[in-house]
C-alpha cells in the first residue's frame, strides 16, 4: 500500500471511465475525487471504493481548480489524474519505488493517448508527482501545468499510463464547447485572418508534424477536432473584441 502520496482527480460525469480508473489505484491509500457538479453515475460509482475520499465542489478552472482540490489530501505528495486516465500495475510500482525525501523532486510520467479506442501513437510526458510544500499548478484556466522552479529536479519515471482522449465522437464536441469557452474568457483577438490562419496551422501541426496522418481516418479526425478547437477559440476571441466595440 502506497501511504506516503494522495492521488487527486478532477471530475465530472465521468462514469465511463471512473470505474477502471479508481480500480487501477487500489494500492493507494487515498485517493481524492473532487466532484464538480456530476449528474451521471460517477458518484455511485466511486462510493463502491474504500480508498476513495469524495468532495463536492465549484470547478473554478482546470488549475484553480486542481490546486483546491490537493487542499483536502493529508499528504503533502500529490499524484493528479484525469479520471479518464488509466494506471497499469507496472508504473504503479515504479513509482512506489521511488524516494520522496527530497521535496523538490517533480516526476514526469508518460502518457498513452487512445482516441476512439485506438492507440493513436501519440505520446506525451507530463509532470504528474510533485509535492505542496515545492510547487503547486498554475492558475491557467485551461492548459494547466505544475509549475516547475529553477530548482526543481524532474526525474522521468519509464513506465506510461493510458489515456482515454475521446472513448466517443460526442465527446468531441462536448469538450469543444468547454474548452473554447474557458479558452476564450476575458480574451480579446481582433482579426479575423488570425482565427482562419491559427485554425489551418493547428491541423497541418497535428496532421503532419504530430504525424496523426499514420493513423489513418481517425488521424483526420483527430486533426481535425483540434482544428474546429482552435477555429472557435479564436472566434469567440474575435467575437470578444467585436462586442466591446
Amino acid at each position: 500500500m502506497i501511504e506516503n502520496i494522495s492521488v487527486v482527480i478532477m471530475a465530472k460525469n465521468a462514469e465511463d471511465t471512473i470505474k477502471e480508473c479508481l480500480e487501477n489505484l487500489s494500492y493507494f491509500s487515498e485517493v481524492i475525487l473532487y466532484l464538480n457538479n456530476s449528474t451521471d453515475k460517477t458518484l455511485h460509482i466511486a462510493k463502491l471504493f474504500k480508498n476513495v475520499v469524495i468532495i463536492d465542489g465549484d470547478f473554478i478552472g482546470f488549475g484553480p481548480t486542481k490546486n483546491k482540490a490537493a487542499t483536502y489530501a493529508k499528504n503533502s505528495w500529490i499524484l493528479s489524474l484525469d479520471s479518464d486516465e488509466i494506471l497499469n500495475e507496472s508504473l504503479v510500482k515504479e513509482i512506489a519505488e521511488q524516494d520522496y525525501t527530497d521535496e523538490s523532486k517533480i516526476f514526469i510520467l508518460n502518457r498513452n493517448n487512445f482516441f476512439l479506442g485506438a492507440d493513436t501513437a501519440s505520446k506525451d510526458s507530463i509532470a504528474r508527482i510533485y509535492s505542496t510544500k515545492h510547487t503547486l499548478f498554475n492558475n491557467n484556466n485551461v492548459h494547466e501545468k505544475v509549475i516547475i522552479k529553477n530548482d526543481s529536479k524532474k526525474i522521468v519515471l519509464k513506465q506510461s499510463f493510458k489515456h482515454y482522449n475521446i472513448i466517443n465522437i460526442n465527446q468531441t464536441l462536448t469538450k469543444m464547447i468547454h474548452y473554447t469557452d474557458l479558452g476564450s474568457q476575458d480574451k480579446k483577438m481582433c482579426f479575423f485572418s488570425i482565427v482562419i490562419l491559427k485554425a489551418i496551422f493547428t491541423f497541418f501541426k497535428n496532421y503532419f508534424l504530430k504525424l496523426h496522418i499514420l493513423n489513418g481516418w481517425r488521424g483526420f479526425v483527430i486533426a481535425i477536432t483540434h482544428a474546429n478547437r482552435s477555429f472557435y477559440k479564436y472566434l469567440k476571441q474575435f467575437i470578444n473584441c467585436r462586442e466591446e466595440k
